[in-house]
């Protein structure tokens, strides 16, 4: 069985080529929000976060052959935990990383962290919109507050996205709830429906929209600060293709039986 770690739009693509391939796979993502995973009967899911210790025992629990780190970018503690657990498995690590986008134009800027993107954002005195997702909420939330500039959030349709929106005192007529990517007229729809002056972004490859939101800001003449990409540098195989991936986990981890 390969352990995929999951959560993006590349998921099902990654689980339905392992398991045509002839692997049982285990997708593994932090929450239980509805995500496109394969449907083939090879491919399982479970849901929650899991932190080094929790994947290794997933791993030898189910007798874990190889982990697939395809978690998000920026899932900076999700990359440490498939690489420490699978040392500690004394199995492969192969990483998939999307391509990231040629983000270049004007009115871009750029944010070492959400701290300095939320002081940017704000300092416009124009309303922001935040599409990071919920769990980095807290310094847009506060920069709103004491600014007195309006904040819109788009989140993923899930209890836990709501109960942190709420928690930060986001307005629920204020939230967009939804699974990218986005189009280019959905993300100016949300620009039109909250008169948006400045959106907030991370650089999340053209396969996660951000090309979308290029070309929306640039229709509407928004200001977008986006977050660079964290550096995770790795020793683990990495690759921006699926079949590329496969390819390498099959000599890696051979004798699977074939479909």
């Amino acid at each position: 069985m390969i352990l995929l770690i999951g959560g993006t739009s590349e998921t099902a693509p990654l689980a339905s080529g392992l398991a045509k391939a002839g692997y049982e796979v285990l997708v593994s993502t932090a929450t239980a929000a509805p995500l496109a995973i394969g449907d083939h009967p090879r491919i399982a899911r479970r849901a929650g976060r899991l932190d080094e210790e929790e994947m290794a025992a997933l791993g030898k629990e189910k007798g874990i052959r190889a982990i697939v780190d395809a978690a998000h970018p920026y899932a900076v503690s999700a990359h440490a935990a498939a690489h420490n657990a699978a040392q500690r498995l004394g199995i492969p690590c192969l990483v998939f990383r999307r391509t990231a986008a040629d983000v270049k134009g004007e009115n871009i800027r750029f944010a070492a962290d959400h701290a300095e993107a939320a002081e940017m954002a704000f300092a416009e005195g124009r309303p922001v919109l935040v599409t990071t997702g919920s769990r980095n909420l807290a310094a847009y939330a506060e920069a709103a507050r004491r600014t007195g500039v309006p904040l819109a959030v788009r989140v993923l349709d899930a209890p836990e996205s709501f109960a942190v929106c709420r928690a930060s005192g986001i307005p629920e007529e204020w939230i967009i709830a939804g699974r990218g990517p986005f189009s280019v007229e959905e993300n100016l729809a949300a620009i039109r429906r909250f008169g948006i002056a400045v959106i907030v972004t991370k650089e999340s490859g053209r396969t996660g929209g951000m090309d979308a939101k290029l070309a929306a800001a640039h229709q509407a003449n928004c200001l977008l600060i986006v977050l660079r990409r964290p550096q995770t540098p790795t020793s683990n195989p990495t690759f921006d293709h699926p079949a590329a991936l496969i390819c390498t986990l099959q000599d890696l981890v051979p004798h699977v039986v074939q479909a």
